[in-house]
């Protein structure tokens, strides 16, 4: 849960939101969405009054990061975060930060979840497991992506309202459970891709295991100081490879509790 500083020249709340529903010419710059982008804000909004700032928290916060894959896009544009956080945090929903979730953990700040899955590079047939459901909001995105999602989560209270969230939500392809998600999920193994949203201070080698080969693994790894890791497995190696600096809560383990 690592917070980036806002791109410089960044409008304000109210010139996105316009922006988004394709009402403010003079704000076209790279931060603004596309014009299919706009017109598919303008038919849904009815719907959904918070669409214009999703629409503009994935144009400001996501794209203009260089998060590019379509697929993450829409998704991000699609999911509701709002449904995600506790009411008294609905004005934040959109903000460019992580947001508590109550039991000492959080819900990701928006770019690292779109980071994340565009690392993960999740296919429609993929199968994929997550560890560490939190609010639900990650174990979404990846269900717009994939094919079928198994997400764990070790605190029964967080685990609970996020399947609740999901179900309402209409999701049938998220599976959850209550458990210690450091051992993976070995009865549905293997798994074409793997992501941990909490981190252990090491890969832990259960979650490699029950990759498939060729499949990927996305997580943050450290105590103190963390970064995200890709782990990819082979017919007859697993590759390892570091990219950004992040700040998560710790993947909490059973033996730990």
């Amino acid at each position: 849960m690592v917070c980036w500083q806002r791109p410089a020249g960044q409008f304000g709340i109210l010139a996105a939101i316009a922006a988004a529903l394709g009402s403010g010419a003079c704000l076209r710059d790279r931060t603004a969405p596309s014009a299919s982008a706009m017109n598919s804000t303008q038919q849904a909004g009815v719907d959904d009054p918070l669409l214009a700032r999703r629409y503009a928290m994935v144009a400001q916060q996501i794209e203009s990061r260089g998060v590019s894959d379509p697929r993450v896009l829409a998704a991000m544009r699609k999911v509701p975060r709002h449904r995600f956080v506790p009411d008294d945090l609905l004005g934040d929903a959109y903000a460019d930060s992580p947001l508590p979730i109550g039991f000492q953990q959080t819900i990701s700040q928006p770019y690292i979840v779109a980071y994340m899955s565009e690392l993960l590079d999740v296919q429609p047939s993929h199968k994929v497991l997550e560890i560490g459901t939190g609010s639900g909001y990650q174990a979404a995105v990846l269900a717009e992506l994939a094919r079928e999602v198994f997400t764990i989560e070790i605190v029964p209270e967080l685990g609970r309202r996020a399947e609740s969230v999901l179900t309402s939500l209409g999701y049938r392809n998220i599976h959850v459970r209550i458990g210690d998600g450091y051992g993976g999920w070995p009865d549905q193994a293997p798994f074409d891709r793997i992501m941990a949203t909490a981190a252990p201070d090491h890969v832990p080698q259960p979650l490699v295991d029950q990759l498939a080969v060729g499949g990927s693994l996305v997580l943050p790894v450290g105590s103190w100081s963390q970064e995200i890791v890709v782990v990819t497995r082979t017919a007859d190696r697993v590759v390892r490879r570091a990219t950004i600096p992040v700040r998560f809560v710790p993947l909490v383990h059973k033996d730990e509790r």
